[in-house]
Formats: C-alpha cells, structure tokens, sequence
C-alpha cells in the first residue's frame, strides 16, 4: 500500500485510486520565458520519481504536465527581445524538453500548451458565471467571486477574514472584494487576443489548470502535484474554479515538494540567487544533479551548494565503482521484491516516496558487494537504481563523461588522441614520451589502466 503525504489533509493517507490499476497525475509545468532554473528541475525529477514508481508498482499512469505559453511574463520578455510570444516560446519549450531529457526525466503523457486549450478555458468560465461564482466587470475582465465558494482556503488552510487582513494586493477598482482573482483579462493593444462572450481578451492563469486538467484527466482525478509555492493561491484557486464548476471534489491527493534554498533563502528571481539548469550541468554531470534532488526526501527544504552537490557527485562515484566492469542482468521490471534489500526498498518508497532510505538500500547493496564480490547484490542494485532513474549508465562512460565536465577542453577525442600517441611512442620504445603522456592525463585526474586488450581510462 502506498502511502502519501496529502497536503489537503495535512497528513499521510494511503493511496486508493478512483479506478483499480490506474492512476491519473496533473503536475504544474513551466511558465517558457526563460531557461529552467533548479528549482523547476527539482519539480520535474520530484514527480518523474512518483510516476517512475508507480509504473514500476503495476500501475498504468496517465501523467500530465502543462505548458504556460501565455503569460504576463511572457508578454513582457518577448517584448523586452522585440520577438514575436511564438517564438520566444518556442524557443524555451525546446530548453526545457533539451534540460528534463538530460535530467533523465521521462517524457508525460501529455503536455498541453495554455494557447490551445483556450475555448475549454472559456466554456469553463462560462459555467462559472452562470452559477452566479464569477462576473464581468465593466473593465472587460472577468472574476471570481472569492466569497461564493464556501470552502475557499481548505488547501491552504487560510480563512477568508485571515486572507483579508493580510492583504497587500493593491486594490482593484473593479473587483467587488480584494480576494477576488481574475479568469478573464480584457485585451490590451497588441497582446494575443481571443474572442470570447465578454469580447476580446485572454485567459488568466489560475483558469488554464482547470480546464487542461479535465480536458485530459476529467473532472475528478487522484493526483494534482506541483512546487510548495503553488499551493496558495495557485491550487486553491483551482480548487474554487473546478469545485465551482461541476459541484464535487476536484481532485483527491494534493502533493507539493519543497523549496530550494540558497543561503537559508528561498531561492527566486527576485532574490537574484537562483541557477539555471544550464549553469549547472555545465559543471556537473546530469545524474549527479538529478540523484542529489533525490537524495533530499521531496517535501523537505533542498539546499543548494557547491558543496552539497560535491558531495552528491562523490556518493554517485561510490556506486559506479561498484557497478564497475558488470551490467545489469537483472532489469527492473523482473526485480524480486522478495530479496530483503527489494523489500527495503519498496516499503522506502511505499512510505510518501522516501528516496533518502531508497538510496541507502543501494549503498547497502554497494557494501554487500564490495564484500562478497556478488554479482547477483550489483544487478539487484543497478534494477533497483533505475527505479528512481539512477545507475544506468555504463561505469567506465560515466567517469569518462565525469573527466569531460571537469576540463570541457579534454573532451573523450582529445583523451583518444593522446593515448593512441602514447602506444605510437611505446611501440617506437619512446617510453620517456609515452610516461610524459601518461602524467599530463594523471595531471587532468585521468587514470590509463594497460590491459591485454588495450587501454581504458576513467577519471581519478
């Protein structure tokens, strides 16, 4: 039995799905006007995770993961580039599928963009005004009537009078109550625009969840996930439009991870604190990224430092070492759970997906074989690795790829050549060259191990 922390109930519940066998997944994705920072790449391993392990529990997983590709934000940028929305958008919609890929993150099953789903959003609206729960303003926008839906702040956990007497908003003139969020904005000269009952304009952002979701997923599914930051007022609006809209609940687990911290601060734009996904592969491999996000249990603060992830790089070195010179014949679909380190592993992840004991199992495993030499102990812990999405690769690639982020000038080319001139100089019995050789790769952390064969290399 899987068990989650649901953050509606503000406990752990075990997972019932609406239909046996099936689990419907709604994420919140990325808003394309700029490159993915980590704490967007901690969102999409966090939920790649859960649906990694579900599939591999027997579920069949419908995962969906959405598309901002109209947004103030957006408007703003491609304005500042002087280029048109499109293709600014589509410019970061090919980064962030280039950055999710690297990250080993599996593509969802559907990742709807907001501008294609716009008359679902508009029909939706509709509903909402006819039942009285939003209205049109003599601006041209339309809104949500905040205190029609009586359990507004149930997600959250705020009440309306706490919500107003903390509200900083500055107020709007033709909104008939400060709370009262936007589903419709009146359109301006030169922003994308579509016609609708209350004239020309575009969709808010709260709306387009709503509508994607259940042009996808229904109106009632198991699972809506997202970043901490979008519990409020994000997933509570949400809530208020679907609950509004068809009269019962929207969705049954509400799942959000933690933030990413810098300094013991959120990291943000605002703060100006916050790194590109980009940036940081470009030091660190993709696997050592992608296991210290998981190395972090979901819902806890994950901090971010060169140090952290030094740390993470050198824990990942362990176990390749280990898995060095074998292959898994064990894939993870014919895993044993019956073995006591499976079993150690899926009461770990049964438990609200706790990756950091998951992880530990592995380096039990990696102890084990150290020990004993057991082929059986490294295939069991490779399957159980690419569980989570960990341990795939070759050994001897990955430290080769380890040596090519260290020094981008010794690409695994250069590292060829030179080892082809160091056999050239020892067939010649050059041996003062080929050692000269030798040590300039020892220099780099590159180690050349000789064998019958020919020569291998890894980093040191």
């Amino acid at each position: 039995m899987i068990r989650i922390h649901n953050s509606l109930a503000r406990e752990k519940q075990d997972f019932v799905p609406l239909v046996p066998g099936k689990v419907k997944v709604y994420v919140c994705g990325m808003t394309v006007y700029d490159y993915c920072h980590l704490g967007h790449a901690r969102m999409m391993v966090v939920f790649d995770m859960v649906v990694r392990w579900f599939r591999a529990s027997g579920f069949d997983v419908t995962y969906v993961r959405n598309v901002t590709d109209i947004d103030d934000k957006i408007i703003k940028r491609a304005t500042e580039n002087n280029e048109p929305i499109e293709a600014l958008t589509a410019r970061f919609i090919q980064a962030m599928e280039e950055d999710a890929a690297a990250l080993g993150v599996v593509a969802p099953s559907h990742e709807p963009r907001a501008t294609r789903h716009v008359e679902k959003m508009i029909a939706m609206i509709r509903i909402l005004v006819n039942k009285d729960l939003a209205y049109a303003a003599a601006n041209g926008d339309v809104y949500y009537a905040v205190h029609r839906f009586s359990d507004y702040g149930k997600l959250s956990g705020k009440s309306l009078d706490d919500l107003r007497a903390g509200e900083r908003v500055t107020v709007d003139p033709h909104k008939k109550d400060p709370l009262d969020f936007v589903l419709w904005k009146a359109a301006k000269p030169g922003e994308p625009q579509w016609d609708s009952p209350w004239g020309k304009g575009r969709p808010g952002w709260h709306i387009e969840c709503s509508a994607m979701s259940e042009h996808y997923l229904g109106e009632h599914f198991d699972i809506h996930g997202g970043g901490q930051d979008l519990q409020f007022p994000h997933h509570e609006n949400e809530i208020a439009q679907s609950e509004g809209a068809h009269g019962h609940v929207f969705v049954n687990y509400w799942m959000h991870n933690g933030f990413v911290r810098v300094n013991d601060e959120k990291m943000s734009k605002s703060l100006g604190n916050f790194f590109t996904v980009r940036e940081i592969l470009n030091r660190y491999q993709p696997e050592v990224v992608r296991f210290f996000i998981l190395r972090a249990h979901y819902r806890s603060p994950l901090h971010y430092s060169d140090q952290h992830l030094e740390d993470a790089k050198r824990a990942l070195d362990r176990l390749y070492t280990t898995l060095k010179g074998s292959t898994s014949s064990e894939p993870s679909g014919a895993i044993d759970w019956n073995k006591a380190h499976a079993r150690r592993f899926r009461e770990a992840m049964d438990d609200d997906f706790n990756t950091p004991d998951a992880i530990a199992v592995l380096f039990d495993l990696a102890n084990e074989a150290n020990k004993t030499g057991s082929l059986g102990d490294r295939a069991l812990m490779q399957a159980l690795g690419g569980v989570l999405g960990l341990l795939q690769q070759d050994s001897q690639r990955y430290f080769q790829d380890a040596a090519t982020a260290e020094d981008a000038a010794l690409t695994p080319e250069r590292i060829e050549q030179m080892i082809q001139q160091r056999l050239i100089a020892r067939t010649r019995k050059n041996y003062n060259e080929a050692d000269r050789i030798r040590k300039e790769l020892l220099d780099a952390s590159i180690i050349l191990e000789d064998d019958p064969e020919g020569t291998t290399w890894r980093r040191a």
